[in-house]
């Protein structure tokens, strides 16, 4: 089986080429730099350099979100065309799972994050059992405060990962003290290797009612639905 997947879900954009299980390439950027120029060049040279043609797919794996507006609709969007296009069946998996995923040896909670301003974090709560990653709480919107103070009361060790850490690292480790863990450099960023294998263990979706999971609507599209109810109100 060959698998494909693609994370342009946040600053990090990752593509990944798995055959039969082993991992035939990657391509992981952390430069915040425009994904829609880059992804589809970065898919076709990965693929041109494993000799693997777009017809010998089986399998299009995408990180679905939460995460940038923007950043996840292109990831989505360019899946959802190859899989249509070739007729193959697309999986989608949280992107603060993949960041989950690279936790395997600790014992205990994993958080994953990415900031989502003004002291808000996308986050879910992960473990993994008998070698597999569970979601125990699911992906949310929260302040990064509130947060704490839940996790403080399960009164477990917990691992926090990702790239946004410096942004909220104080505010956790004032809450949680000793039980806080914080990863290391190479663990805070999101393996599309880790995606498409991921991916494999999930179930297809129809591919034309696939869709993202923004956790939150888009600030425009929030916005235009508040001055939409204001105006309802009045009868404008």
């Amino acid at each position: 089986m060959n698998v494909l997947a693609i994370d342009t879900s946040n600053a990090v954009m990752g593509i990944a080429l798995v055959e039969n299980g082993v991992v035939k390439g990657e391509v992981i950027t952390n430069i915040k730099k425009d994904h829609s120029t880059r992804a589809m060049p970065a898919i076709q040279s990965l693929m041109a350099d494993c000799r693997i043609v777009p017809q010998a797919l089986n399998l299009i794996v995408v990180a679905k979100g939460p995460g940038s507006y923007t950043g996840v609709r292109i990831g989505v969007t360019i899946a959802k065309t190859l899989a249509w296009t070739l007729s193959i069946p697309i999986v989608g998996v949280s992107s603060l799972e993949i960041l989950a995923a690279n936790g395997r040896y600790f014992h205990g909670f994993l958080s994953p994050l990415f900031d989502a301003r003004r002291g808000q974090i996308y986050t879910g709560l992960y473990r993994y059992r008998e070698g597999q990653l569970e979601c125990v709480e699911s992906d949310r919107l929260v302040l990064a405060s509130e947060w704490a103070q839940y996790l403080r009361e399960k009164n477990e060790p917990v691992l926090f990962l990702g790239g946004d850490l410096a942004l909220h690292q104080a505010t956790l480790a004032e809450a949680l003290g000793t039980a806080a863990f914080f990863s290391p450099a190479p663990l805070q960023l999101p393996r599309p290797s880790e995606l498409a294998f991921l991916g494999m263990q999930k179930e297809p979706e129809a591919v034309h009612s696939f869709v993202p999971n923004y956790v939150r609507l888009a600030e425009a599209e929030a916005n235009w639905l508040a001055k939409q109810k204001e105006q309802n109100r009045y009868g404008d």
